[in-house]
Parts: structure tokens; sequence; C-alpha cells
């Protein structure tokens, strides 16, 4: 066992296990359930559970005890201190566990996606790609989703300046081509980008979008061509793809909410 610092406070530690008895699975516990969960005694359990019932975070109909919503504010402060990137990375994280591909986040800055979270698995491009890299939007899925997100205005604005350079055989080079593409993207709501930045290289992207409904960062999902068909990009790393996005979005908000209320 950890030995513990003259500093430790013991039944801090044991409220705090009280509230994590508390999952998915266990929304209602009894008092013997509470105890036998946490390790502690009837009694203590009992003491901890009315200090929460009593500070508002736990209720009880005086057999089952369930925490309150209220709860949710003990996270409040740690996710309204953090960035998007410091949000994004845990979901990242997850997203490539569950799917063994890598993942990034990145936003729009004039005419490049800058990438500004990522969890790699292998190197599966010529060149390497780090927080901070820039790419073409027009070129990239992530590119894509956010370029869709644009107002209409902003759109016609990139449309009538960029210039598509052909990076791959199958680069879209034309304006026609890529605004038809750009209205799929938005319809859909996500993008899939194959061999057009690089060949090889396949990705699919998801917006993540603000409390307003504005995109404000994409997530994609990319993967070697080789091991990777078009159809699994859609079947197997799409549904999680979109999972993760929603959960972003909800950390985000949650964010936004703890800071409107400073």
């Amino acid at each position: 066992m950890t030995e513990r610092g003259f500093d430790f406070v013991q039944s801090l530690e044991r409220g705090l296990a009280v509230i994590k008895a508390f999952d998915a699975d266990h929304a209602e516990l009894t008092l013997s359930e509470v105890a036998a969960a946490t390790g502690a005694s009837r009694a203590a359990a009992r003491r901890f559970l009315l200090t929460l019932a009593e500070l508002g975070y736990v209720r009880t109909d005086g057999r089952f005890f369930s925490l309150t919503a209220r709860v949710l504010e003990l996270g409040y402060a740690y996710l309204s201190s953090l960035s998007l990137p410091e949000v994004a990375e845990p979901h990242l994280e997850r997203l490539v566990a569950e799917v063994n591909e890598s993942s990034s986040v990145s936003v729009l800055d004039r005419d490049d996606v800058v990438y500004v979270a990522r969890v790699p698995t292998s190197r599966i491009m010529t060149v390497a790609i780090n927080v901070g890299t820039r790419f073409p939007a027009y070129a990239t899925s992530m590119g894509r989703v956010l370029l869709a997100g644009l107002p209409d205005e902003e759109l016609a604005t990139y449309l009538g300046r960029v210039r598509l350079a052909e990076l791959t055989p199958r680069t879209i080079t034309s304006v026609p081509a890529l605004r038809a593409e750009l209205a799929r993207v938005r319809s859909q709501g996500w993008a899939l980008v194959n061999q057009e930045l690089e060949e090889g290289l396949r990705a699919v992207a998801a917006p993540i979008r603000d409390r307003a409904g504005a995109v404000v960062a994409a997530v994609n999902v990319s993967a070697h061509a080789s091991r990777v068909s078009l159809d699994a990009m859609r079947r197997e790393l799409l549904p999680p793809l979109l999972v993760a996005a929603v959960r972003i979005e909800a950390d985000l908000r949650v964010a936004a909410l703890r800071n409107d209320r400073r």
C-alpha cells in the first residue's frame, strides 16, 4: 500500500470513494452496498452519504441513494480551464484505442488546416505530422469539414481565391467539383478523402460545433489505403469518430457554461 503523506486527508479520500461507487451500472445503491463498495463501515458510509445529501450531491428515498446533477459541478472547474486540445486529447486517445488508427483535431486558419491535437498509432505519411502542422484545407478531410461549415459568403470568398494544386492524381483541382463536394459534406455531416493529399492516405473527418452550432474544429481518423478500404472507413471508422465528436462537443459546452458563470 502506498505510504500517505502527513498532510493526506483520509476522510476526503473516503468521501470521494463514496461518490465514485455510483456509475452507470449502479445508479442507485443502498447503505450496505456503498459500504461494501468503498470498504467503509456502515456507520462511516452513512455519515458520508448524509453529508453529501446535505450538500446536495446525493439524494435518498430512505433506502436507496443516488447522485444528483450537482456532482457535475466538481468537473466544471477543471473543464473550464482547458483549451480545445486539452479537452479533445482524452477523447482522441479513447478513439485511437478503439479503432487502432491515428486521430487528430484541427482548426481552419485562412486556407490551411492547422493541427492542434494528435494521437498517432504509426507513421503512415512521408511527412511527419505534429501539433502546428499545416495542410491545404481543400485536400484534407478535416479541411473539407471546416470549409463546409463556413457561412456561404465566407465559403464563396475562399473558393474565389484558392489555388487547387494537384497534390496527387486524385486531388480535386476544379472549383466546381470542390464546391459540389463541400455541399455533400455539409449535407451528410462528415468528409471522406481518398489519397488526395498523399498517395496511400485515407481519412474521414467530422465537425466539432460550439453551443451555437458553428463548426469550430474538426476531428479525423486516418488510415493507410493498403490496410483499410473505403467501405471499411465508412462502416468501421466513421461511427466511433462521430461519437468522439459528440463527446468533445459535450465537454466544450461544459467548459463554456462554466466560463459564463464566472
